[in-house]
């Protein structure tokens, strides 16, 4: 019986210098992840978006390894988020259930795709939480806005605050490339099962979709704010208008009346 687990140990990972500092066997290389063979029957999955995954490892070798990629790692994550899953190695059966992997074969492509889909759930656990922070912080926005019909927000604060959520959505699009197969699954049948019985294992379609809903709401709710602070505004510069010309004719009303004296 062997094990993968995944963290998420920061926002990114240098990939390209990883491929300088981990003296390992490197399987598969792009500009996104990297797949290492670390001894026998051990593996290391790493990608750009801040994840790592370990077939086979104990406790210190992952730490060890963790600590090796710290200096590589841009702003890390204050707890790591984690996820685990067995991988048992039976001939001629193949099946994914809740909590383990069975594979006919010991084949380090198979590995890759259990290690890809738990990385990615991870992944879906961060930005899930990140969504839902983001959402109650827009909340407190519109409940005001239901209790006292008005926003207690700067309008420079507001684009700030779009600014985050449309990065936190630009991102999600380019890390998560979930309905992407690897190359290897087009090719081998076995492995596009493995591939889709792992996706509808960990729900990851429908985890994602959970979280663009999310994004498109806050979205909608920072849109209806963008024109409520443009109408404020707006209404602001008028009144400033108008105090403007009230005190031209006041001064202009002053000036005749002192003339007229």
């Amino acid at each position: 019986m062997f094990e993968v687990v995944a963290f998420q140990i920061a926002a990114s990972i240098n990939i390209r210098q990883c491929r300088n500092l981990l003296p390992l066997e490197i399987l598969f290389s792009d500009s996104v992840e990297l797949f290492f063979k670390n001894g026998d029957k051990r593996f290391v999955h790493i990608f750009q978006y801040g994840l790592v995954s370990f077939f086979n490892h104990s406790e210190k070798e992952i730490q060890a390894i963790l600590k090796q990629l710290s200096p590589l790692s841009k702003d890390r994550v204050p707890y790591q988020i984690s996820e685990k899953i067995q991988v048992e190695v039976i001939p001629g059966q193949q099946k994914v259930t809740f909590n383990k992997v069975i594979l006919p074969n010991f084949d380090s492509e198979s590995i890759r795709l259990v290690m890809l889909n738990t990385s990615q759930s991870v992944a879906l656990d961060r930005y899930l939480e990140i969504t839902e922070q983001l959402l109650e912080e827009t909340n407190v926005h519109t409940k005001l806005l239901e209790r006292k019909g008005k926003l207690k927000i700067s309008g420079n604060n507001l684009k700030r605050f779009i600014g985050k959520v449309l990065n936190i959505k630009n991102e999600i699009s380019e890390n998560l490339y979930i309905f992407d197969s690897p190359d290897s699954t087009w090719e081998n049948e076995d492995l596009n099962r493995l591939d889709t019985e792992l996706k509808q294992t960990f729900d990851l379609k429908d985890r994602y979709r959970y979280i663009s809903e999310r994004i498109g709401i806050i979205k909608e709710d920072l849109e209806l704010f963008k024109d409520i602070m443009e109408h404020r505004e707006s209404s602001r510069l008028e009144w400033i208008i108008i105090i403007l010309i009230l005190v031209e004719v006041l001064d202009l009303f002053v000036f005749r009346i002192l003339g007229l004296g």
